[in-house]
């Protein structure tokens, strides 16, 4: 069976079609959300604070406010794409297509990762009206963000298969995920931490793809990026993995 490119770009123009009529929502918003951020932390903070790891606070904080803009907005874009489907009864038609499994990934995740680049880079113009922007690594950073993107809306079309209403759909992204993200040293260095939550806190995965996005702007992270990268592509691997074996056993797409 040959590659099926004219149903991947339908499922991926018919999701940016819908990204575009709730463009407020979806990209205003969360440039809105920095700003605070900013104001916030990069002023009343970094008044305080002369500098991180050599950097100056505010924008030592722009990779971690990117990343966790990213992370949200991956979980929550691609749970919503595949979870109306099912929500309208229309999974079927789309599960009847002439469409292999990968294609349908590849048109749902491609549509929620390429939201997700674009917000991420929105953010970060958002952050070089505040501070000055160094990028040491922008190959790098721009390949870890498309990777990040990826990774992220591949377990948001899991828990859009998972999920059973809304709520559900919310609940990682808002009670698992952003804690993660604030408790994994997206406005500090882990090095500012007691030894032991130093220890503590590196059980957090969220730690290690953090640090891997801020080595590819300043040079240096609370890991090895190296370490960091790993884990990423090991994140990558356990979503491909996991929506294999959902569509290998049809789990809450046949019910």
């Amino acid at each position: 069976m040959s590659f099926n490119r004219h149903g991947v770009w339908a499922i991926y123009t018919f999701e940016m079609a819908r990204w575009r009529r709730t463009l407020w929502q979806s990209l205003v918003a969360p440039v809105l959300t920095t700003t605070l951020y900013f104001v916030v932390f990069g002023a009343a903070i970094g008044e305080r604070m002369d500098s991180v790891d050599g950097v100056p606070y505010g924008a030592f904080i722009v990779p971690g406010l990117i990343m966790l803009t990213l992370f949200t907005q991956s979980l929550s874009n691609a749970s919503f794409g595949i979870y109306f489907p099912q929500f309208s009864g229309t999974i079927y038609e789309i599960l009847s297509a002439p469409l292999s499994s990968l294609e349908i990934v590849l048109g749902y995740v491609g549509a929620a990762a390429t939201k997700s680049v674009i917000l991420g880079l929105v953010i970060l113009a958002t952050g070089a009206c505040f501070v000055e922007l160094n990028i040491a690594h922008p190959v790098w950073m721009a390949a870890y963000l498309l990777l990040m993107a990826l990774t992220f809306s591949l377990f948001g079309f899991i828990i859009g298969i998972w999920a059973r209403n809304f709520e559900q759909l919310q609940f990682v992204p808002m009670l698992v995920v952003t804690p993660l993200t604030f408790l994994g040293g997206a406005f500090y260095s882990i090095d500012m931490l007691p030894p032991a939550w130093q220890t503590a806190t590196l059980a957090n995965p969220i730690v290690y793809l953090i640090s891997g996005f801020r080595w590819t702007f300043y040079g240096s992270g609370d890991v090895g990026f190296a370490l960091s990268l790993g884990c990423a592509l090991a994140a990558l691997g356990i979503g491909l993995a996991w929506v294999w074996w959902i569509f290998r056993t049809g789990y809450r797409l046949k019910q």
